[in-house]
């Protein structure tokens, strides 16, 4: 069968008819994410605008250009002390509206990244935990290199590698020396 014959009997193979109204829901969803602080990885792999409308948006929006550089990639962040209570916090959320929620992917994780903000605030604890970085939890969860571990103290889910031991300690239950020890305002303090 040649190229021509199949380029023309796959009806499947044709670009989607652009719709104004699709469009006016990507533009939406790219302006709230960058509201929340959301890289342009995120907004290009959540949204289907181009690169260069994304961009546009994101310095009017922010009223600047958006940041330079990769995300990070290392699991190793979400597994210190306080990132990790951080992280654990945002993500029991997530899960938890997953299972009571029927959402998009999207409005999920940031419906559950707003929650982690108020309860955050609520504790009067400065938030460690970025958008970007709540987007890239979710996926490390969902590619397998993370999940969560119950504390067999204290019995809460705690964001840990795929394979941690089954009698596991949480960081609260069993902080690290060093730990609440800072003087900075808003970090988390072990009385």
């Amino acid at each position: 069968m040649s190229s021509t014959t199949t380029a023309t009997s796959t009806p499947a193979a044709k670009a989607p008819a652009k719709s104004v109204l699709n469009e006016s829901k990507q533009i939406e969803r790219a302006a709230m994410l960058i509201q929340m602080g959301a890289r342009m990885q995120v907004l290009e792999s959540e949204t289907t605008l181009s690169y260069e409308r994304l961009i546009r948006l994101y310095k009017e929006i922010a009223g600047k250009s958006p940041s330079k550089g990769q995300l990070p990639f290392s699991t190793d962040w979400f597994l210190t002390w306080q990132e990790n209570i951080h992280s654990s916090l945002f993500l029991n959320i997530y899960e938890y509206l997953s299972k009571g929620v029927d959402l998009d992917s999207v409005e999920l994780l940031t419906k559950a990244y707003r929650l982690y903000n108020e309860q955050v605030t609520t504790a009067e604890i400065e938030p460690l935990l970025s958008f970007t970085r709540a987007w890239r939890l979710v996926k490390f969860v969902d590619a397998g290199m993370l999940t969560r571990t119950k504390c067999s103290q204290c019995s809460g889910q705690f964001v840990t590698e795929l394979y941690e031991n089954r009698h596991y300690t949480c960081g609260l239950c069993n902080p690290p020396a060093r730990a609440g020890k800072s003087k900075t305002a808003g970090a988390l303090m072990l009385h």
